[in-house]
C-alpha cells in the first residue's frame, strides 16, 4: 500500500476493519474511542495524521445512534488534525429507511444524517446497497456505493443449481434487484405481493411466477425483524417450493429475528458481514456469513490511488 494512508475505526464493526486492514497490508491506525460515565464519547487520534489520505471504517448500525456519533467525532478529529482528505467508510447506512416523507410530519433522517456526515468534515463516502439508492443525492460530495451482489453470487452459484433455482423478490420495492440476479445467474424470477399494514409488519397476500418444485431463494437488502422473510417463505413453501432460503446484504436481525428464523422454514439464510452479528450466529445455525472486506479493501485501494472503481459497482 503507499504510503499516506491511515485506517481508523470505532466501535461499530472493528473485526471487518481489522479484515480490512489485513487485505491492505496496512495497520488500523490507533485511537481511542470510549464513552464518559455520563453517556458523552471521547476521541482521540494517538497518531500522526497530518496530510494524511484516511478512511473510517464504521456502519452506523446498532446502537445507531451511538454509532454514528462515534463517526462523527472522528472525522471531526481528523479534520481538526489536519488530515488531507476524510473518507467515511459506512458498510451500512443506518437510517436509510427513513428517505422520503410518507406522510405528514415526519423527518426525512436519512438526509440529516447525510448532512450531519458531510458537515463534521467527509471529504467522501463509501458505502454498500443502500435501501434506496437516491441517497446518494442527499449528499454534496462524491458517494461511492458498492453491491454485495458479486459476493452472494459467488456463493450462490457453487451452492445453488441455476435449473432448479428461483430469485424471489419479497416486495414490488426489490423487484429490480431480484432481477439482476436472475439475470446473472440465468434463472427465472418471481414476486411476493405483500402489504404492509404498519412498520415491522407485513402481511403477504401472493406469489407471482413459478416456484413449484424449485429451490427458492428469498433476496434483500436487509433483513431486519424477519418477519418479512419467514413470511415469503411459508407462502413460497404452500406454493410448492422445495425449499427455501434467504439472501440479503445487511443483517440487521433485530428483535425476534433469530426466533423467527429458527422456527421457520427457511434451510439456509445467506448474510454479509456489514453488521457485526456477535452471539446471533451462535443462537442461529442456519445463517451463513460472507465477508466483504476484500471488496472494501480494493475499493480503498483504488480510491487512495485515484483509479477507477466503477467496475466494482456491479
Amino acid at each position: 500500500m503507499p504510503e499516506g494512508i491511515k485506517l481508523l475505526t470505532g466501535n461499530a464493526n472493528r473485526a471487518l476493519a481489522e479484515e480490512i486492514s489485513g487485505f491492505l497490508g496496512e495497520p488500523l491506525t490507533k485511537a481511542t474511542v470510549s464513552t464518559f460515565t455520563d453517556g458523552e464519547i471521547l476521541v482521540h487520534i494517538d497518531e500522526n495524521v497530518r496530510g494524511a489520505d484516511t478512511f473510517v471504517i464504521q456502519p452506523t448500525c446498532n446502537p445507531v445512534n451511538h454509532n454514528i456519533m462515534e463517526l462523527l467525532l472522528i472525522i471531526d478529529a481528523l479534520k481538526r488534525a489536519s488530515a488531507r482528505r476524510i473518507t467515511a467508510v459506512i458498510p451500512y447506512y443506518g437510517y436509510a429507511r427513513q428517505d422520503r416523507k410518507v406522510k405528514p410530519r415526519v423527518p426525512i433522517s436519512s438526509k440529516l444524517v447525510a448532512d450531519l456526515i458531510e458537515t463534521a468534515g467527509t471529504h467522501r463516502v463509501l458505502t454498500m446497497d443502500l435501501h434506496a439508492g437516491q441517497i446518494q443525492g442527499f449528499f454534496n460530495i462524491p458517494v461511492d456505493h458498492l453491491y454485495a451482489t458479486p459476493v452472494l453470487l459467488d456463493y450462490i452459484r457453487k451452492h445453488y443449481p441455476n435449473g432448479d433455482l428461483v430469485i424471489v423478490s419479497p416486495d414490488a420495492g426489490g423487484v429490480e434487484r431480484a432481477r439482476a440476479f436472475a439475470k446473472r445467474l440465468g434463472c427465472s424470477l418471481a414476486i411476493i405481493d405483500k402489504r404492509r399494514e404498519r412498520a415491522n409488519v407485513s402481511e403477504v397476500m401472493n406469489v407471482i411466477g413459478d416456484v413449484d418444485g424449485k429451490d427458492a431463494m428469498v433476496l434483500d437488502d436487509m433483513i431486519d425483524t424477519a418477519g418479512t422473510t419467514v413470511q415469503a417463505a411459508e407462502v413460497l413453501r404452500e406454493r410448492g417450493a422445495r425449499r427455501v432460503s434467504a439472501a440479503c446484504t445487511h443483517a440487521v436481525l433485530s428483535g425476534p429475528a433469530v426466533e423467527r428464523i429458527n422456527s421457520s422454514s427457511l434451510e439456509e439464510v445467506i448474510v454479509t458481514n456489514t453488521i457485526p452479528l456477535d452471539s446471533k450466529k451462535e443462537r442461529c445455525s442456519k445463517l451463513t456469513v460472507l465477508s466483504i472486506a476484500r471488496l472494501f479493501a480494493e475499493s480503498i485501494r483504488r480510491i487512495h490511488e485515484e483509479t477507477s472503481i466503477s467496475s466494482l459497482f456491479v
